[in-house]
């Protein structure tokens, strides 16, 4: 984190007034680091503010806070047939974005990842310093090494190839201690370092916070601990530890009911929700997501996460979740496929999932087939699929069992971040393919436009087939990584 940039934001102190979402950047020199320090109540407005800006600080329109990551993961993915013509993701759909080090996005998320890394920092060295409870200070200091191990998490998973391919690849720096303008950049650690660092920062969150009760969601609990090292043993093929895990994670969460599913993706008080980010009328910055991932409410803007046609086709015909399709036929529209999972609320805000018990459950399902449990595994996996009303898995064990959780977790987790991720961690490639017949026409489809009559026109998914090359997509191709951005390779001299 050597940038000019990057270390003008380090130096800042998130301060939370009032309202724990009102963000207040006030340089360090503004309030005496004696006094901001001095208590756990006041360090905890540290992590509070740190999580604020990971969620609400907007770089561009198309990159509100973490979610732009979310968003740029699966547009990157084989699911999401972006509109190109749509303001947002067009160029990370076409892969010609994020591989680059001079693209404004991989400066913002590199920015935005290691601000919040440093403010953990500050907190995890200084709070067993301060005046208060045990209690609290365990509690503050939990959730800054989760958050950090988040923020981890995701260099680790975006950066580098997997873990399972190469563990001592070059991947980030790490920066465990507070920076100045005068620290000097670090080189990058190895991802097996950086793996070592995720899981020692969650171990030791989940005993600080192992007796602590959350107020709302937005918060880092145990389990939410929990959920975190399920995500980060799957990722290392710690299939025995992952599965435990996830199921740790899940327990008290309960898969939605089946009416639920079709109500938006926009409530933090589902009960399948172990993690999210709430939104209100005076905080909903996050929301604007929505904007790109919701393309049926009148509200929403540009309607430009459509889905690929062929994935329509994974869905058992009973299964909730293919009720969501419809072929839209408004103008500029006409024969994009609507996959209507995420919706807004009434007044144009929507929460932020990032876990939920349905993810759990299939990486215990996943981490259970390749750890050769193959009952355990399907299990897992039906008891999925039964709460989605889709037929239960009675196929074989072994490989076959593995692709088809990895499928699940395409139709259960689209629009939610996770496509690209999988792709790398799996050391597959990105699938598609246009959606034609067998003579290569194109395949018609009836839609119905704004008077309300029916007509057929050509169906419409990718329109990216290939990588920027020109070449067929591939396995641990360099375009699916996130570049270290030019400006940080130029002052960290040794990157």
């Amino acid at each position: 984190m050597k940038t000019k940039i990057t270390y003008t934001l380090a130096i800042l102190v998130l301060l939370v007034a009032s309202c724990k979402k009102d963000l207040n950047t006030a340089p360090t020199d503004a309030v005496e680091d004696s006094e901001l320090y001095k208590t756990a109540d006041n360090i905890e407005t540290v992590v509070t503010g740190a999580w604020a800006y990971l969620n609400d600080t907007y770089f561009t329109y198309a990159n509100p806070g973490y979610t732009a990551i979310q968003r740029t993961a699966d547009a990157m993915g084989s699911d999401v047939a972006v509109v190109t013509s749509k303001y947002g993701y067009p160029n990370a759909y076409k892969l010609s974005e994020l591989y680059d080090p001079t693209a404004a996005r991989a400066g913002y998320f590199w920015q935005m990842l290691y601000k919040v890394i440093d403010n953990c920092n500050n907190v995890i060295t200084r709070v067993d310093a301060s005046e208060g409870s045990e209690e609290k200070k365990a509690q503050v200091k939990g959730q800054a090494q989760a958050l950090r191990a988040f923020c981890y998490l995701n260099l680790a998973t975006y950066y580098q190839f997997s873990y399972l391919k190469d563990p001592d690849a070059p991947l980030v720096p790490v920066y465990t201690e507070p920076t100045t303008i005068e620290t000097k950049g670090n080189p990058r650690s190895s991802v097996k370092d950086v793996y070592a660092l995720i899981v020692n920062d969650l171990t030791s969150a989940a005993t600080l916070l192992a007796d602590y009760e959350r107020p709302d969601k937005d918060k880092i609990d145990a389990q939410v601990v929990s959920g975190l090292l399920a995500r980060t043993y799957l990722n290392m093929g710690e299939w025995a530890q992952a599965a435990q895990a996830a199921h740790q994670a899940r327990e008290g969460y309960p898969f939605m009911p089946s009416a639920n599913y079709a109500d938006g993706f926009n409530d933090i008080q589902n009960v399948e929700w172990i993690w999210g980010h709430g939104q209100t009328s005076e905080q909903s910055t996050a929301s604007y997501t929505f904007h790109f991932l919701d393309v049926s409410s009148p509200g929403s803007y540009y309607y430009s996460f459509m889905a690929d046609p062929y994935f329509k086709t994974y869905f058992d015909d009973q299964d909730i979740r293919s009720k969501l399709f419809a072929w839209d036929g408004l103008e500029g529209r006409e024969g994009l496929l609507r996959y209507q999972k995420f919706k807004f609320k009434s007044n144009l805000i929507g929460d932020i999932v990032y876990m939920r018990s349905a993810e759990m459950a299939l990486i215990e399902a996943e981490a259970y087939a390749r750890n050769g449990q193959t009952a355990q595994a399907v299990q897992a996996l039906n008891a999925l699929r039964e709460a989605r009303n889709a037929k239960a898995y009675s196929g074989a064990g072994g490989d076959a069992l593995v692709e088809a959780i990895l499928l699940e977790r395409r139709k259960e987790l689209w629009g939610e971040g996770f496509a690209l991720g999988d792709i790398l961690r799996t050391q597959g490639k990105v699938e598609r393919k246009a959606y034609v017949d067998a003579n290569g026409d194109p395949i018609m489809v009836t839609v119905t436009d704004s008077e309300g009559k029916t007509k057929k026109v050509a169906a419409r998914g990718h329109s990216t087939l290939v990588l920027p090359n020109k070449q067929p997509f591939s396995a641990n191709s360099t375009y699916y990584l996130f570049a270290i951005p030019e400006t940080e390779s130029q002052q960290n001299g040794n990157l």
